[in-house]
């Protein structure tokens, strides 16, 4: 009995051993574990300062057209006979490209022809009456001067002859007239046959051969010439931008046909009003100031050209512009939401100063002033603070939003 509670004693001291062994590793684990200091970076989103390209840029819509274009029109009336071209064909300057019925005008000519005949013909008749009557005006002169003739018949002669040379005078008036009626007949007649102005593409076709043709009150357009060498893009900048547009400040612009592709040009020209507003009663009441209706943004018309030597661009096309007031390329970099604004002072230098937030390689904490150049939406230029491959701090995970305290944790 005696050796067995001996036993049982013994063995109830070695489990409180093992115990208390057990507790003082835990206890060295926990203790460890608390004087491990926390992570700042797990508790922020972190981002490393690199390179790249800034942009500070207003970005507009725009419509492309060609630079140079005509609407060939018809200047006579009558049925289309002839169309000589399709839509897509180039043409070149002179060329014939539709014919109208010459009929009518035709006949008019022919009766302006034979009217002048026929006034030349009695205009020639009237010069030998009054050839005539000038001469018996001088034989009339002549007897009475000798003292033979009578007065009454010397006041006849000197009447005709009077009347035949303003016969002739009248005459002459009317061929002048019946001339110039004749040139403008010709001229409607040359009209029957229409032939291109410039050279260019024929980039629309509105009329068919055999269409009547009616230009009474208005010049019927029926075809539109362009020359796509060379094209010009009529942008629409909002009225809070176009203050930051200069003339021959850099462009660039993207299509959406051509995704991948950057065109470059320069600021050509500003239009110095609006485009003109809807009139009152169709569709909305007119702003002030010209742009659009009340309550709509003002939108004022940049211009620039392009190039367009291998036919890329095409009329109509939208074109998504750039226009860069400033740039920095191979630049030291960080996103935007990083930076605070530092306080200000009266320095120009100081208002281009901001915060940001470093996690150094150990997990300190360091606020750093940096001085920031060309910015867009999301990346900043950083002229003097960083440097590339530092961590900076953009945000905070933490449910106030502001850094961890530093502290430690298991």
């Amino acid at each position: 009995m005696t050796a067995r509670r001996s036993a049982a004693s013994n063995s109830r001291r070695g489990v409180r051993r093992g115990l208390a062994a057990a507790a003082l590793v835990l206890g060295g684990l926990a203790s460890a574990a608390l004087l491990r200091p926390s992570d700042p970076s797990a508790s922020a989103e972190v981002a490393v300062v690199g390179r790249g390209t800034v942009e500070d840029t207003v970005t507009a819509l725009g419509k492309i057209q060609p630079r140079a274009y005509v609407d060939v029109g018809a200047q006579v009336s009558g049925q289309l006979t002839r169309l000589h071209v399709a839509v897509g064909q180039m043409v070149r300057e002179g060329d014939l490209l539709a014919e109208i019925d010459p009929a009518l005008q035709q006949a008019k000519v022919e009766a302006g022809r034979a009217e002048r005949a026929r006034l030349t013909a009695l205009l020639a008749e009237q010069r030998a009456r009054a050839d005539f009557a000038e001469a018996q005006l001088a034989r009339q002169a002549a007897l009475r001067r000798s003292g033979s003739g009578r007065g009454e018949a010397y006041d006849q002669a000197r009447m005709e002859a009077r009347i035949a040379a303003a016969q002739v005078e009248a005459t002459q008036a009317q061929i002048r007239q019946t001339d110039s009626t004749l040139q403008a007949d010709e001229a409607q007649l040359g009209y029957t046959r229409i032939y291109a102005p410039m050279s260019g593409t024929l980039i629309a076709v509105d009329a068919r051969q055999g269409q009547t043709i009616n230009s009474a009150y208005e010049a019927p357009v029926l075809m539109r010439i362009a020359d796509l060498s060379t094209m010009t893009v009529w942008t629409q900048v909002s009225e809070a931008d176009v203050t930051r547009l200069t003339d021959g400040m850099p462009i660039y612009f993207t299509t959406l046909g051509h995704p991948g592709r950057r065109w470059t040009a320069r600021l050509h020209e500003i239009l110095p009003a609006p485009p003109k507003p809807p009139a009152a009663g169709n569709g909305g009441s007119s702003a002030s100031g010209g742009g659009g209706a009340a309550n709509s943004v003002v939108l004022y018309t940049a211009l620039f050209e392009i190039a367009n030597d291998r036919g890329e661009l095409r009329p109509d096309m939208t074109a998504q512009v750039f226009f860069v007031a400033a740039a920095a390329k191979d630049a030291v970099t960080v996103p935007v939401a990083a930076l605070t604004l530092a306080a200000l002072t009266p320095s120009d230098e100081a208002a281009e100063r901001h915060r940001v937030t470093l996690i150094g390689s150990g997990g300190a904490i360091e606020t750093r002033e940096v001085r920031v150049g060309v910015r867009d939406r999301f990346n900043a230029q950083i002229l003097e603070g960083l440097a590339e491959g530092e961590r900076i701090v953009v945000s905070w995970k933490t449910d106030d939003g502001r850094p961890p305290k530093i502290g430690f944790r298991l």
